[in-house]
C-alpha cells in the first residue's frame, strides 16, 4: 500500500459507513445493504455503485492481508516502513 493508506482505508469506512473497529462480516452485509439501495438497477448511480465496490475491496483486501482494526495506529504499525522512511523525509 502507499504512503496514504490510512487516508484509502479511512475513506473506504466513510463510503461504507462504517466505524473503526469492524469484522470482515460487518463489511459485507453493510456493503450488501449499500448496494441493495445504490445499484444502478433500482434507480441508484453508477458512479456511487463504483465507489461502495472500490471502498469493499479495499477494506477486505486489508482484512485478508492485515487486520481486523482500522484505527489509525494499527494501520501505522502493519505499514511502518512507510512512515519509518517518511519521518526522515520531512
Amino acid at each position: 500500500m502507499e504512503a496514504n493508506s490510512i487516508e484509502i482505508i479511512q475513506n473506504a469506512l466513510d463510503t461504507l459507513q462504517l466505524p473503526n473497529l469492524i469484522t470482515k462480516d460487518d463489511v459485507k452485509k453493510q456493503y450488501r445493504y449499500l448496494s441493495k439501495k445504490e445499484h444502478p438497477d433500482v434507480g441508484g448511480s453508477d458512479i456511487k455503485q463504483e465507489e461502495l465496490n472500490r471502498a469493499y475491496k479495499v477494506l477486505m483486501d486489508y482484512i485478508e492481508n492485515f487486520r481486523y482494526s482500522f484505527d489509525e495506529d494499527e494501520i501505522k504499525e502493519q505499514f511502518s516502513g512507510v512512515y519509518y522512511a517518511k519521518q526522515f523525509r520531512e
